[in-house]
């Protein structure tokens, strides 16, 4: 059916499913009538001849046919099958939604076109298309000539995730390639002059920079595994959590951190039993993260606050800082990995870049999201927002009906001073 040509593994399946579609649509078009012919099923037990009708036969082919355009409606290419003046005798959905295009897939059509009129030639070609968005997406077309000459076969295929996913993939080896190799570099050469210094105050000097960049090293190192261990978890291990305790736990990993930069850190639930449902492991990382963001880029001696709402089936979890902000250019990035806002003031703090792509990677196994408000010189806040526990329809704390109804009151804790 097809002229020779080498076609891509991946469009293996979608060619075979489409052979039998081909034979349909380019067969009625060019088949001459035949004489007509009573197909007979002999009946063994019965010893006679059951005559089936022509009309029964055709319709065979029509329920034949219908399932064969169903079946290639379901692949994920672009299928287009054209006689050999050009015409469609048939396109599946995606390609269908190419000529009803209104935006950078209509270029997309065009080259289809254009290769189709090659492949009437006799020419099997393929072309890239790229789009430069937004979104950026990349196509590729390519189009085969029947070898009888009655037509052609064009396919469309999507490759922007597989762009994107190359495109993600060298960026981290660059990146992570960056990150390693500057501290090492460093500590290569402060070991040289340590070797050749017999001053005991540079040699105290050198040592402590040779232990902050092997902290550094370690730190990138340790970050890098917890996003490859929470990026590969499949199936959580989810629980019900007290949002008091994960707001504890993470207070505690960052005390150390908000006492040296003299940071108070205050603290407002909405209700000492909200629970969420999750891994508790992952929700106190990710809380742990935002803190400890929130510290570096705060200015000594100001505030950073946790709260804690639930709205509906949701809770959210803020954190908001008095530091410097983010421009509005990077608030759609902050949540990469290592991308970061000031590169020296991450330097200064020993910042990997990969604390928010973990937050991230948190909330969206847990079904929630994660979102970014920022004011430059005035500071961010950022907001998770987790699944709820169900509650307990008993009453959490039943009391005597003539007993007065205490007095709120607010609910708060610090910690660093």
């Amino acid at each position: 059916m097809l002229a020779a040509a080498t076609v891509a593994p991946a469009v293996v399946v979608a060619v075979v499913a489409v052979v039998g579609v081909v034979a349909f649509a380019t067969g009625r078009r060019t088949r001459r009538p035949a004489p007509p012919v009573t197909p007979v099923v002999r009946d063994d037990d019965r010893d006679t001849v059951n005559e089936v009708a022509p009309d029964d036969a055709a319709e065979g082919d029509d329920d034949l046919f219908a399932r064969l355009s169903q079946a290639v409606d379901q692949i994920e290419q672009g299928v287009i099958v054209c006689d050999a003046d050009g015409h469609d005798l048939f396109r599946n959905r995606v390609a269908v939604g190419l000529t009803e295009a209104r935006d950078g897939l209509v270029l997309v059509e065009a080259a289809v076109q254009e290769l189709l009129s090659e492949a009437l030639s006799g020419r099997s070609v393929r072309r890239a298309v790229d789009l430069f968005g937004p979104p950026a997406q990349s196509f590729v077309v390519a189009a085969y000539p029947f070898a009888e000459g009655d037509g052609a076969l064009v396919l469309v295929e999507d490759h922007s995730l597989q762009r994107r996913t190359e495109t993600v993939r060298r960026d981290f080896v660059a990146n992570i390639s960056h990150e390693l190799k500057t501290p090492v570099a460093a500590m290569s050469l402060l070991a040289e002059t340590l070797a050749g210094e017999d001053d005991p105050e540079v040699l105290r000097r050198l040592a402590e920079r040779v232990q902050s960049e092997a902290f550094r090293v370690n730190r990138t190192i340790e970050d890098l595994l917890a996003l490859s261990r929470i990026e590969s978890e499949e199936s959580l291990e989810r629980s019900v959590v007290p949002v008091s305790a994960v707001i504890d736990e993470a207070i505690e990993r960052t005390r150390v951190a908000a006492e040296r930069a003299s940071i108070l850190v205050t603290v407002e639930v909405d209700d000492p039993d909200l629970a969420l449902v999750g891994d508790r492991r992952q929700l106190v990382s990710a809380l742990a993260n935002l803190l400890d963001n929130a510290i570096k880029y705060s200015d000594p001696g100001t505030t950073v606050a946790v709260a804690a709402v639930e709205r509906g089936e949701t809770i959210e979890l803020s954190v908001a800082d008095h530091g410097m902000g983010i421009p509005a250019r990077d608030l759609e990035r902050v949540f990469e990995r290592f991308y970061r806002v000031d590169q020296a003031r991450s330097r200064e703090t020993g910042g990997t870049g990969l604390g928010l792509a973990i937050v991230r990677h948190v909330a969206v196994n847990h079904h929630g999201q994660v979102e970014v408000t920022s004011r430059t010189g005035e500071g961010s806040t950022f907001t998770l927002r987790l699944p709820a526990a169900p509650q307990d329809p008993a009453p959490r704390n039943p009391e005597p009906a003539e007993r007065a109804a205490p007095v709120p009151t607010p609910i708060g804790r610090q910690a660093g001073r």
